[in-house]
């Protein structure tokens, strides 16, 4: 029945239940009660149970009603119940006491007018940040332990809000029966939609890698927009490539990630375009999609070889130079740019947020130099690479594997790390893991430990040790003295495994020790 009181539908059913027919022609937005309400009986003197509670928050409707029958055949006791906006308690619904049918006297109009203007004032009262764009709320469901899978639901939750996102809540599901069409089990489904109408979110994101079957089963039961893991990191990208390949790269990862998911929606949009005269229905509108998508994948693969050809003749130049390479890398937002910009002078875009900047650049630099005779200096090319993040999507290693590949031509990689993430262990495996995907491991490799001004010295002393690295400060030049050791150090070592030098020619008085000085005056 609608609010005008006219009925919309008469549903027959069994004595087990009723099938409600497809209400999405009616309010389908996720703030505001579907404007339906349904009248059903219950054969017996029973109340509302677990099935019409379901009804009642998955479809959104005003009010669930279950009028019971007398022996007569006469209405009985009606039992009723409607959801809630956000409160204290933290109810989702309200159960009403039961009433005899001749008892029942209500404005119906005017009730659920002041109910909506409650939800509305409650959505309303959550503002979200300066600069950000929606509501969302997080979701990790897994099989893990707790502590792991929030550790990853904040990686999460920095991720939303590096792509201007308000994070509202997160929910953690553990349990060892997955559902495998929407994660969540019926009841913590259930709660998610009413928690997203109580507070205005109509955007949910999964911290795992959904299956095209899956974003489509959650989205038609709950009609909230989904996101997983991946569409938010290509979001992201998408948002901060500048130059043109990497527009191109990540243009070509999204295509990839998107193709397996079109899906088919309605034969309307089948029209003729196949064969002589069009025999036939000819191809969908799916299939249509389907086939630019590849055409387009083709094309953009085409323009990175030509790009990749590009990038090979500048390699090819910088070996003449005979110069040694050296490459930041390292998990995002460890300071790879703030230690660029600090060595370089340059002025590239800091930001206290993941993958703040994903353009490589490289630059030409003196450092201070103790070991070579002719001169105090050693002259290298460094250059800043794009941030690695743990379950990277396949699809954007792949597409991003050019620049990576830029990497093999580096003498030494300088693996930054943030000392002062409690997570930096994990962050260490996963860098390490795509250096293996990528067949880096072979290049020598000096980790060093950003932000040691935020932890103790003797923290860092020991977790140097434990790793075998040194610790810096991007922000602090008096710190890079370390720094320019170990790569000092690093470069005369390989020099030596190359032969060039005869390590016998070192004297006693030879030192790495580099004055603070040089590095103030680079």
């Amino acid at each position: 029945m609608n609010r005008r009181g006219l009925i919309e539908f008469v549903i027959v059913g069994d004595h087990k239940s009723i099938s409600i027919p497809d209400l999405s022609r009616y309010r389908t937005s996720i703030f505001r009660l579907r404007g339906l309400r349904l009248i059903h009986t219950h054969l017996q003197e029973e109340p509302l149970n677990e099935e019409d509670l379901t009804d009642l928050a998955m479809l959104r409707l005003d009010m669930m009603v279950a009028l019971t029958i007398e022996n007569g055949g006469l209405p009985g006791h009606i039992y009723s119940a409607h959801l809630l906006p956000d409160n204290p308690q933290k109810k989702t619904w309200e159960i009403c006491p039961p009433r005899s049918f001749a008892e029942l006297d209500i404005d119906f109009l005017s009730w659920i007018q002041s109910l909506e203007d409650e939800f509305n004032r409650t959505q309303d009262s959550i503002s979200i940040n300066k600069g950000s764009k929606e509501k969302a709320i997080l979701i990790s469901v897994g099989i893990k332990d707790r502590e792991t899978l929030e550790r990853s639901l904040e990686e999460l939750k920095e991720l939303a809000e590096s792509n201007g996102l308000f994070v509202v809540d997160s929910i953690i599901q553990r349990t060892q029966n997955i559902s495998s069409n929407t994660l969540l089990s019926d009841a913590k489904l259930k709660d998610l939609l009413i928690k997203c109408m109580q507070l205005g979110v109509d955007l949910i994101i999964f911290d795992q890698n959904l299956t095209p079957g899956q974003i489509a089963s959650i989205t038609d039961k709950t009609e909230l927009r989904v996101l997983d893991r991946t569409q938010l990191i290509l979001d992201i990208f998408a948002q901060r490539a500048h130059t043109q390949e990497g527009k191109i790269q990540v243009e070509l990862a999204q295509l990839k990630y998107l193709l397996p998911r079109l899906k088919k929606k309605t034969q309307a949009f089948s029209r003729l375009t196949g064969g002589i005269g069009g025999r036939g229905p000819g191809e969908t509108k799916l299939e249509i999609d389907r086939r630019r998508i590849k055409d387009r994948i083709h094309l953009l693969e085409k323009e990175l070889i030509k790009l990749s050809n590009r990038r090979e003749q500048r390699r090819a130049r910088r070996k003449k130079m005979r110069l040694p390479i050296l490459s930041i890398i390292g998990y995002t937002n460890a300071g790879k740019s703030t230690l660029f910009n600090l060595l370089t002078k340059s002025n590239f875009l800091v930001k206290d947020q993941l993958f703040s900047t994903l353009d490589p650049a490289t630059r030409r630099l003196r450092i201070p130099c103790s070991l070579f005779t002719d001169r105090n200096y050693q002259e290298i090319l460094i250059t800043d690479t794009v941030g690695i993040l743990k379950d990277l999507p396949g699809d954007l290693i792949s597409a991003f594997r050019p620049t990576f590949e830029e990497l093999k031509e580096s003498n030494i990689l300088i693996h930054l790390i943030d000392i002062s993430n409690p997570c930096f262990p994990d962050h260490i495996e996963a860098v390490e893991r795509i250096l293996g995907k990528l067949d880096l491991d072979h290049i020598p490799v000096l980790r060093v430990f950003n932000k040691e001004d935020k932890v103790s010295k003797e923290e860092a002393e020991a977790i140097c040790k434990k790793y075998n690295g040194i610790s810096i400060s991007a922000l602090k030049p008096e710190t890079l003295n370390r720094l320019f050791n170990a790569i000092e150090r690093s470069l005369w070592e390989i020099k030596i495994s190359k032969g060039e030098i005869n390590p016998d020619e070192l004297t006693n008085e030879d030192s790495f020790d580099i004055e603070n000085e040089n590095i103030l005056n680079l």
